[in-house]
């Protein structure tokens, strides 16, 4: 059954939406690709437009169960913010992914698209006492950009959404404290850009810390990178030559995302 709902699904959908299944499928790959994955957890999900979705909030995730190197453009689930599943998939969805995820494409108009990752550079960062710190080059393009969300457990109660995005407010990079990282964007290549950056950040920062005290950045000139920055800016592409480059290292190890 689902393997007829696969092949058939591409005439079925919106062109739209189809574009948006290619590339969310593609970066599951890059994601398995960089190494970013964790066994078949954590979630990249794209909110749908409304000329496709109508009034209601709809977004893809992964189908729960198989690993970022198995979803394809097909076996991506389409879900509404109370996890129902929408286009006949008979794949489950995890709660964990639906509800911080809901919440956040809900919640914040420019979240078109998030992200969120258990690398160990970046659940080592979140369980920091200090968390990020204004210490090197990746840090100082991040000037006022992150947010930290204190734990409240396995994300999977409603309850916590309000207090999630009151934490979060208008910042796209989210450190979740003892947890994890998580960003957002208005496109999934900027939102890619964004968690690029706070990702490397972190990894400089844990190899930075083993070695002894670090040179701190002051406030002006990590104001002044952030503003300096090109890879989230609307005006120089937002991630898109990034992204699309990342694609294309993929698309030369394996195409079978685009199924």
């Amino acid at each position: 059954m689902t393997a007829l709902i696969e092949r058939s699904l591409q005439a079925q959908v919106h062109p739209d939406e189809w574009a948006l299944r290619l590339e969310l499928a593609a970066c599951y790959r890059v994601f398995a690709m960089l190494g970013w994955t964790e066994m078949i957890y954590n979630h990249i999900t794209v909110r749908l437009p409304e000329q496709v979705s109508g009034a209601d909030k709809q977004f893809l995730i992964n189908p729960f169960g198989l690993h970022y190197s198995e979803v394809t453009a097909s076996n991506l689930v389409k879900i509404n913010a109370q996890g129902q599943v929408l286009d006949g998939s008979s794949y489950p969805v995890n709660p964990a992914g639906f509800t911080v995820h809901a919440a956040i494409h809900e919640g914040i108009e420019g979240a078109h698209c998030v992200m969120h990752t258990h690398t160990t550079a970046g659940v080592a960062v979140a369980c920091l006492q200090g968390g990020l710190q204004q210490t090197n080059f990746y840090t100082a393009q991040l000037h006022d950009m992150v947010a930290y969300h204190d734990f409240e457990g396995i994300t999977i109660h409603a309850a916590e959404a309000p207090r999630l995005l009151n934490s979060i407010g208008i910042k796209p990079a989210v450190i979740l404290r003892n947890h994890g990282l998580l960003a957002w964007g208005m496109s999934l290549p900027q939102t890619f850009a964004i968690l690029w950056t706070l990702q490397r950040a972190c990894e400089i920062q844990m190899a930075t810390f083993s070695m002894g005290p670090a040179i701190a950045v002051s406030e002006a000139v990590a104001a002044q990178c952030t503003r300096d920055a090109l890879q989230f800016n609307p005006n120089h592409g937002a991630g898109r030559d990034v992204f699309d480059a990342l694609v294309r290292q993929v698309n030369r190890i394996d195409e079978s995302y685009k199924a």
